[in-house]
């Protein structure tokens, strides 16, 4: 697996924007939290799904797995805004309105989102594939996935949501791109419409367990120790702020055992290959 996460990095590292521009900075900005790093938990999703069944498309396909990391970024970028979560680190660094300035910070999200798109267009693999892709990226991530999530988190700041109201919220706002990684890779690796749905529903357990996972790091971590601003929480619709830590912790506890499940009932190679990625994050929280 490090193997296939440095083959991404170095790709990353190698297509990132270029502009002719007078700007004197943006070109930068475009890049900053791209090359910050991060888990880059989605793009490995999916290249772990293309290695357990086509690995040879696995370089044809890291266009694709770049436009998932370009638009989870974008979503980090204006979610850390002012008017949203108002955070001052994020990856370790700067967030980019502090660094630079807001304009700066909402362009280079506008940018990402777009980018995201292009990479997959023009990635070598057949027409009909990549409307799939483009079609399970743009759902998932757009006004019926990680958009609503959004708005929904933003709106409800200060009021308190009913479980399912809080599972749903999540479920779009973080699950579903996680979600759709994994289907995106099943679609590239040509696996069986049952399997691609089973992976999509594997997904969404796995982001409300990272969501859950999220809300107790930021409980119970420094920014030092998660990267990113902790503490942050008060206002929001977070699973701590519902269920208390101790019951986030049993709710994770609970998710994460689903997925192990679920991942023994996966076919063997695609099993290894998830299993070598997810299990040191899996149980994360404890």
């Amino acid at each position: 697996m490090k193997n296939l996460l440095n083959e991404f990095e170095d790709y990353l590292l190698n297509n990132l924007p270029s502009l002719k521009t007078f700007h004197p900075f943006f070109e930068d900005a475009l890049g900053d939290m791209l090359k910050a790093g991060g888990k880059r938990f989605r793009p490995m999703l999916l290249l772990s799904v293309i290695k357990s069944n086509k690995s040879l498309l696995i370089k044809n396909s890291m266009p694709v797995a770049l436009g998932l990391e370009m638009l989870h970024t974008y979503s980090l970028i204006h979610d850390d805004l002012p008017s949203m979560d108002n955070a001052d680190l994020r990856r370790g660094f700067e967030t980019l309105h502090k660094k630079y300035d807001e304009v700066t910070a909402i362009l280079v999200g506008d940018a990402l989102n777009t980018e995201a798109f292009n990479q997959i267009s023009n990635a070598s693999l057949s027409n009909d594939v990549k409307i799939e892709l483009i079609k399970c990226l743009s759902s998932n991530g757009g006004i019926n996935g990680m958009i609503i999530g959004q708005a929904i988190d933003c709106y409800f700041e200060n009021q308190k949501l009913e479980l399912s109201q809080l599972e749903y919220l999540h479920i779009h706002k973080t699950a579903k791109l996680i979600a759709a990684s994994l289907k995106m890779g099943a679609i590239i690796s040509e696996y069986d419409l049952e399997t691609q749905e089973k992976l999509f529903n594997f997904g969404i357990d796995l982001g409300l367990l990272f969501q859950i996972q999220d809300d107790i790091i930021d409980e119970t971590q420094s920014e030092e120790e998660a990267g990113k601003t902790t503490q942050n929480d008060e206002a929001k619709n977070s699973f701590v702020n519902l269920l208390g830590l101790n019951g986030a912790i049993k709710a994770a506890d609970e998710l994460s055992l689903k997925c192990e499940e679920t991942l023994n009932t996966l076919d063997k190679k695609l099993k290894l290959s998830l299993e070598e990625l997810l299990l040191k994050y899996i149980n994360r929280h404890k």
